[in-house]
């Protein structure tokens, strides 16, 4: 009622007594101040300034694309040594796994079971029943496992 009046005072104090309010706290004398969880202060801060609220939305838009660029980057790392490892375990089965007498198509079908099962002993399935239980997934099986799998 008294909002609308030149004599009208709202200390932090009385705010807080007359709602009951929490995560704000108003202490008097040396070392005093009002203190807000951070929360609050941002949006007072932000309701006392439109230049403080449109520096924040672009902090926060900043760090949002820095963040997705880091796990992009994790990715693409993780990704690469997952390459590296396959391209290890792929030339194992050819030097030492498949004989050199044998035709392409013998040679292919050793080195797919070979593949196979690898995938189930890193993932527990083949990388067919990987496709099958995963229809919308892009990628190859390597690409859902974690670091240690891949």
């Amino acid at each position: 009622m008294q909002s609308g009046l030149n004599s009208f005072i709202l200390t932090p104090k009385k705010w807080i007594t007359l709602t009951n309010a929490i995560g704000i706290a108003s202490k008097q004398g040396k070392n005093g101040g009002t203190f807000a969880h951070k929360d609050i202060s941002m949006e007072f801060a932000s309701w006392l300034s439109v230049e403080f609220k449109l520096y924040l939305i672009k902090e926060f838009q900043r760090l949002k694309e820095s963040e997705a660029n880091q796990l992009n980057l994790l990715w693409s790392v993780h990704r690469t040594i997952a390459k590296i490892n396959y391209q290890i375990h792929t030339d194992a089965i050819k030097e030492n796994l498949i004989p050199v007498t044998l035709t392409k198509e013998q040679a292919s079908m050793i080195y797919a079971n070979e593949a196979d099962l690898l995938n189930v002993a890193l993932f527990g399935m083949t990388s067919q029943q990987f496709r099958m239980n995963n229809p919308n997934s892009e990628g190859n099986i390597c690409d859902h496992g974690n670091l240690v799998q891949n």
